[in-house]
């Protein structure tokens, strides 16, 4: 099976106003990648992590007025939802695709995540250094895993809001040269060298 790339208008989705009319291009142009990719990348998780996974494909159902800038699809170890669980995202913004391995506010448990990455820092900190952190899903900024911090662990386990992903960021230029299988090949790999973090984190709950 040929699975499709993303291309330059993917990426161009978001420059489309209007909630309806954005909605109407990610379902149109994004999702059915998402779900073809995300299948792959389920199946992938599911042997390399022994777990049952889902694939879940964001809705943006809260939305009523502002399109989002962003859309993703998540993979987690529950049927009927992902924010409240460790999971594993692909997305794209208008200038970059993410891959991440995530902790977002809604996850009960996190602080005790939190106490054990601080035990294991230094083995987060020898990730390769292509690997990016992010402390809040919903912006673009992220910093090189080599400039994680005891306080940045500190603050996940003690600010209720606080978020922590992990994973990488591909530049929309580079994205559009990987063909759909080039494309899968490279996030396998990258939730590959996070599999053992997100282990760790689901013997924590």
């Amino acid at each position: 099976m040929t699975i499709k790339g993303f291309e330059k208008k993917d990426f161009e989705t978001f420059y489309i106003e209007g909630l309806e009319d954005r909605m109407n291009a990610i379902q149109q142009r994004i999702q059915p990648k998402f779900k073809e990719i995300g299948n792959e990348l389920t199946e992938h998780l599911a042997v390399a992590t022994g777990h049952e996974m889902f694939l879940h494909i964001a809705k943006h159902a809260r939305r009523s007025v502002n399109p989002p800038n962003d859309t993703w699809l998540a993979i987690a170890n529950n049927k009927r939802g992902y924010k409240k669980h460790p999971h594993f995202q692909l997305g794209l913004f208008d200038d970059h695709l993410f891959i991440w391995l995530a902790f977002i506010y809604e996850l009960p448990g996190k602080d005790k995540i939190a106490g054990r990455f601080l035990n294991k820092i230094e083995s987060l900190q020898e990730l390769p250094d292509s690997f990016v952190v992010s402390m809040d899903h919903m912006k673009k900024d992220a910093f090189p895993i080599m400039e994680l911090s005891e306080d940045h662990l500190e603050g996940v386990r003690d600010v209720k809001k606080a978020e922590f992903l992990i994973g990488k960021h591909i530049a929309k230029e580079d994205a559009i040269q990987l063909d759909g299988n080039a494309l899968v090949k490279e996030v396998k790999q990258t939730f590959d060298q996070l599999i053992p973090f997100y282990l760790e984190a689901t013997q924590s709950l």
